[in-house]
């Protein structure tokens, strides 16, 4: 693991700890203010950390060129992400114009 700093890795396991965190918080609150919409949020979020995860292994494992698969794995996983994202932030806006 000597390929990245102490602070890059810092930065790198909080930013996944914060997402996962998010993921949680964003579920509870679909639940507890039953707005099931969010829920979709938070399931939209899992493939970008999946593809954090891909990258943090890579790293790992001293970006070996075997694990290299990892970096397409990662890729693949934050386009789907992204575009989960973005359509999950689509319906939340639809929903809230019915509430106007």
């Amino acid at each position: 693991m000597h390929e990245l700093s102490f602070a890059t890795w810092l930065i790198h396991i909080s930013s996944v700890i914060e997402w996962i965190y998010a993921i949680f918080v964003i579920n509870r609150i679909s639940k507890n203010k039953n707005y099931t919409v969010f829920f979709w949020l938070s399931i939209a979020m899992i493939p970008n950390l999946i593809g954090a995860m891909c990258a943090i292994t890579w790293h790992i494992y001293d970006n070996q060129d075997v694990l290299y698969g990892l970096v397409t794995l990662q890729g693949i996983f934050t386009f789907i992400g992204n575009s989960t994202l973005a359509l999950a932030s689509f319906l939340i806006f639809k929903k809230e114009e019915t509430y106007e």
